[in-house]
């Protein structure tokens, strides 16, 4: 279906700074709406329930796989994230751009169902950088932190699936990336003749 808003689909490694990125683009463009995931792991930090995450038992996670609530859901990390599908097609279908940062796994599940959600996929600079970011951030074990590595390994293979991959060296420059692919999508040809049907009337195409 042709859904009046986009769907943009992020997806990085731990610590490449997909968060970071996407909680800036939302403060600077009030059309871009989160979508807010459902997960088994506790909160961190500042986390809240519904901003973040909806952060739920896993009795509850099972009664949604269930229901088939989720448009896709996975194991990361021991613990598991899901999609409410419902939630994405009623801000979409309002016309709003919708941006869900999730892992490698969701974001291909989604594209097979949502057809025209854009894929972006956030890299660091180096492996060496990426240790650092992850040991900055104080909230894993040194265990925890080399298990994300090795995971990382494998889920920087997957960047070729994606449409369009951003760097992640300098936050300014990326976070102008990132921008810049979700202005495009507004400015495609179904979109203009979507939002300024008018002009395209009165120009008569």
């Amino acid at each position: 279906m042709d859904y009046p808003g986009n769907l943009i689909v992020v997806a990085a490694p731990s610590g490449a700074g997909k968060s970071s990125l996407v909680k800036a683009l939302l403060e600077l463009d009030s059309h871009v709406q989160p979508s807010v995931s459902h997960t088994t792991r506790a909160p961190r930090g500042q986390e809240k329930h519904g901003r973040e995450y909806f952060f739920v038992s896993e009795p509850e996670f099972d009664q949604m796989v269930l229901g088939d609530a989720f448009v896709e859901w996975a194991h990361v990390h021991g613990r598991r994230y899901g999609t409410s599908k419902k939630m994405i097609e009623d801000r979409i279908a309002h016309g709003s751009d919708v941006i869900l940062e999730i892992d490698w796994q969701g974001a291909l599940q989604i594209k097979r169902i949502f057809t025209n959600a854009i894929l972006v996929f956030i890299l660091p600079p180096s492996w060496d950088e990426l240790r650092s970011r992850l040991e900055r951030r104080g909230e894993d074990s040194p265990e925890v932190i080399e298990t994300r590595l090795a995971n990382a390994a494998a889920e920087l293979q997957q960047a070729k699936e994606f449409d369009f991959v951003i760097i992640n060296e300098l936050f300014e420059r990326a976070l102008f990336d990132l921008k810049a692919i979700v202005h495009s999508q507004r400015l495609k040809y179904v979109s203009q003749r979507r939002l300024r049907a008018d002009t395209f009337k009165a120009l008569g195409i």
